[in-house]
């Protein structure tokens, strides 16, 4: 290494995000995920032992995907390469692969290679992977942020073991932040910081579970705040407001998060929970969901979960939707909010969606009697075509009792209110 590359090492070392910085480097330094890496659990005999089989870490930013990763790297004995799927193109795979028999076949070395964002692989670039990870020649970590089982190809899932990392808790990430003001070589120990408890919370609140954020907005909160006259630089909750803004949304619109986000919302219109709902429905809306998406839920909703037991569920939900057309966001979402309530607190039924599904099933399984068929052409009469039928208006009370179904189902019953 050259005195330029070197240089640049320490640097990097001292200029990296605090996150960066204060990754965890064993297992005992690691917190959060004890579903996963809690002691006697799978995965941390795996790490603990040395014996790897293929892994894909799914998980939000900020969990510890790629620590977990690190950790690996710095306890295994086998050779650990690193790849960004961002940045790698498959003859980056092919010179890894060429790489890890040579070495396998020379030093009997296992090689570990890690794909950090391995969602953004396409078809042939995992499918490059697949022969070396199948005869073993390389043991594969992927992390990835969307759902595996949406982005990875199923050969690949089929020979790996999935790990879902799960947002950390504001006390773990309170408690990695005290980690960090304590720490003089890594952290901000050097600074003589005073944090207020009120502050603290904020930030692990605001870092919505992802680590990295509560961590790098300490770092700015610490390194812009003059020292006072005593030397302490003391951190107070405005303080710490003015360095986070606000929570990030973690939303997808074509992966799991969109769908969990959508199910949620209806299953909460569903369950009668006003509050739940308009949660889920700000979500959708802050992060950028097509509000139309969203209106058309609950028009399908009102008739599917509500129906006849109150009519005027549909009515608003329509009502919704032709506001969002007239008026857009940000004010539509009052009409989109006031549906979403006013379903939520709906008496129930879904005898609609049951009855027409029903129907649905025996759909053409008879025919039309004979007493309803068309009669506006010449002839008709002739065929027996509308004999016997009875005009509802010529009876008491504009209704008369004979049948309508086919004589194959005359006896079905599709709505039970």
């Amino acid at each position: 290494m050259s005195l330029f590359d070197s240089a640049r090492e320490d640097l990097l070392k001292r200029e990296s995000p605090l996150a960066t910085r204060m990754r965890p480097r064993t297992m005992t330094e690691f917190v959060g995920q004890e579903d996963i890496v809690g002691e006697g659990k799978l995965l941390r005999r795996a790490i603990e032992a040395d014996l790897l089989t293929p892994m894909i870490f799914y998980g939000p930013p900020g969990t510890g995907k790629t620590t977990l990763a690190k950790i690996i790297a710095n306890t295994t004995k086998a050779h650990f390469e690193q790849l960004n799927a961002v940045t790698a193109g498959v003859n980056d795979l092919r010179q890894v692969v060429s790489q890890a028999k040579d070495r396998l076949g020379q030093y009997q070395q296992r090689t570990i290679l890690f794909v950090d964002e391995i969602h953004r692989f396409n078809k042939g670039q995992q499918d490059a992977l697949l022969p070396a990870v199948e005869d073993g020649t390389l043991v594969l970590i992927g992390a990835t942020t969307e759902n595996p089982y949406f982005e990875v190809n199923s050969a690949l899932l089929s020979r790996s073991r999935i790990f879902e990392l799960k947002l950390l808790g504001m006390d773990q990430i309170q408690e990695l932040m005290l980690r960090a003001l304590s720490d003089r070589e890594r952290g901000l120990g050097q600074y003589a910081v005073k944090v207020d408890p009120a502050a603290l919370e904020h930030l692990a609140d605001m870092a919505a579970g992802d680590a990295r954020v509560a961590l790098n907005a300490l770092e700015l909160a610490v390194k812009t705040t003059p020292p006072g006259e005593n030397g302490d630089r003391r951190i107070s909750r405005e303080i710490a407001e003015d360095s986070i803004q606000q929570k990030a949304v973690l939303y997808d619109k074509s992966g799991d998060k969109h769908y969990d986000t959508v199910s949620a919302f209806i299953k909460s219109l569903r369950g009668s929970d006003p509050d739940a709902a308009l949660y889920y429905l700000a979500t959708m809306l802050k992060a950028g969901e097509d509000p139309k998406f969203i209106a058309r839920r609950m028009i399908i909703h009102a008739s599917e979960d509500i129906g006849l037991a109150d009519p005027q569920a549909l009515v608003q939900a329509v009502s919704a939707f032709k506001a969002l057309e007239v008026v857009g966001l940000p004010e539509a979402r009052l009409a989109l909010a006031q549906a979403a309530i006013y379903i939520a607190t709906a008496p129930k039924s879904n005898a609609v969606i049951r009855a027409i599904n029903a129907a649905m099933s025996d759909a053409g399984a008879g025919q039309v009697p004979a007493h309803l068929q068309d009669t506006h052409y010449g002839g008709a009469a002739k065929l027996g075509r509308g004999t016997g039928y009875k005009y509802p208006h010529d009876f008491s009370g504009n209704k008369v009792a004979q049948q309508y179904l086919p004589d194959e189902l005359k006896d079905k019953k599709y709505f039970n209110p």
